[in-house]
């Protein structure tokens, strides 16, 4: 992969500030011709730096349900472990993120429930049956202080 050069992270900088500002908007931002930026934006979605475009939903009203902060420890770090344990987090709809982490434990999980019983039902029919688990922590979350 090649390295990112100044003018590819400020265009990034931008995109991540306005995804859908226009390519010209894009180009006078960060001192190029329309059609270089182009070339440039066309290389850096080709590379995979950029892996695609989304919009952030503004809900309408508070939202209803909690998010829950899960720290997920297994029993062993292999590798068949842990490819066991991400295929069984992928069927789970209600875990929303999945990171492999260094640190005390090997996952953080963010999961959305309806509630605290909806989250129990979840971590005793979806997470502590997931293999290879040993240790399930889990945080509820007061309010969302910032989203990006």
């Amino acid at each position: 992969m090649h390295a990112l050069d100044e003018t590819d992270r400020a265009m990034l900088r931008c995109l991540r500030a306005d995804g859908r500002m226009s390519n010209a908007a894009l180009a006078e931002a960060v001192g190029l011709s329309p059609s270089a930026c182009l070339r440039r934006l066309r290389l850096l979605e080709h590379r995979g730096v950029i892996r695609g475009y989304t919009a952030i939903i503004e809900e309408a009203a508070p939202r209803e349900g909690v998010t829950v902060i899960v720290q997920i420890t297994l029993e062993r770090q292999t590798d068949d472990s842990m490819k066991r344990f991400e295929e069984s987090v992928r069927r789970c709809p209600e875990v929303r993120e999945c990171h492999l982490m260094t640190g005390m434990s090997d996952y953080l999980l963010r999961v959305e429930a309806r509630d605290a019983a909806d989250y129990e039902r979840i971590h005793k029919e979806a997470l502590s049956r997931m293999p290879g688990v040993a240790r399930i922590q889990s945080s509820f979350a007061i309010r969302t202080v910032i989203r990006s």
